[in-house]
């Protein structure tokens, strides 16, 4: 019942995909400082080795660069087959990666639809299904391997953008975590989903118009919209995601948390 017991993800092995940057690298950098070897994906190979280099040397550990585009089955089936190169198993799965689109109602594009479903829904469920494999070789009832999902919270409520297909495809998420969860507990493979609200990252600076601008948005002032006064921090997400991964949250499946400052609550 010892705290580095409940808790400890150390010696596992991850595959956080979108890692390079917002919360799929909180994420990663939770799991490096905790003895976890971890692999990044991300499309751009320049900011996914960067971010590889920058986590492995601050906090000492394990952390290589697998660069991909998940939008494809291709894409899948390459960054699969890198990772059975290199592991005989894989602990934790983190589904990260995502895309959004703006555009006003009447303007929307097929192509915004259809790029932001076959991301943020048909690479979850495909790069899943092809690591059940490695995800089943290392996994026991004792200690099973996990899956976790990043849907949002735009996903439970009306998003506050127009973004059209970005809402739905979270929401899809969050309706695929429960019913993989319900398929594979028997198999020693835990799925459940985190649905953040607003952190610091590249994708909700677009929205609020500094155009990708992390430094030079105020997130200060968003902060204050939100019933915490703050916006999340990377220990947020991290920590969530590290109870998902451990003993602590060995008995948590297909389940939707909510890691937002309260924002569902208004």
């Amino acid at each position: 019942m010892r705290i580095d017991d409940l808790f400890s993800v150390e010696g596992k092995v991850a595959l956080v995909t979108g890692g390079s940057r917002g919360l799929g690298e909180m994420i990663a950098a939770g799991y490096a400082a905790n003895g976890v070897r971890v692999y990044i994906s991300s499309r751009k190979a320049d900011v996914c080795d960067a971010t590889a280099d920058r986590l492995s040397e601050r906090y000492g550990a394990e952390v290589i660069s697998l660069p991909a585009d998940l939008v494809d089955l291709a894409s899948i089936d390459a960054l699969v087959a890198e990772v059975n190169e290199r592991e005989d198993h894989l602990d934790l799965l983190v589904n990260n990666a995502g895309v959004s689109w703006g555009a006003p109602l009447e303007d929307f594009p097929e192509i915004g639809w259809d790029k932001v479903m076959d991301t943020n829904v048909k690479g979850v469920f495909f790069l899943t299904q092809r690591l059940l494999p490695l995800l089943e070789a290392g996994a026991t009832s004792g200690d099973p391997s996990r899956v976790i999902n990043i849907g949002s919270i735009d996903g439970i409520k009306t998003p506050s953008f127009e973004t059209y297909s970005y809402g739905p495809s979270k929401a899809a998420v969050h309706a695929l975590t429960k019913v993989l969860a319900a398929r594979l507990v028997g198999r020693n493979i835990l799925v459940n989903a985190i649905a953040p609200g607003p952190f610091p990252t590249w994708m909700l600076s677009t929205g609020v118009g500094t155009r990708g601008d992390v430094e030079g948005t105020d997130w200060e002032a968003l902060g204050r919209t939100n019933p915490r006064g703050r916006v999340g921090a990377p220990e947020d997400i991290a920590g969530l995601a590290i109870f998902l991964s451990s003993r602590a949250g060995a008995y948590t499946v297909g389940e939707v948390i909510s890691c937002d400052g309260g924002m569902l609550l208004m």
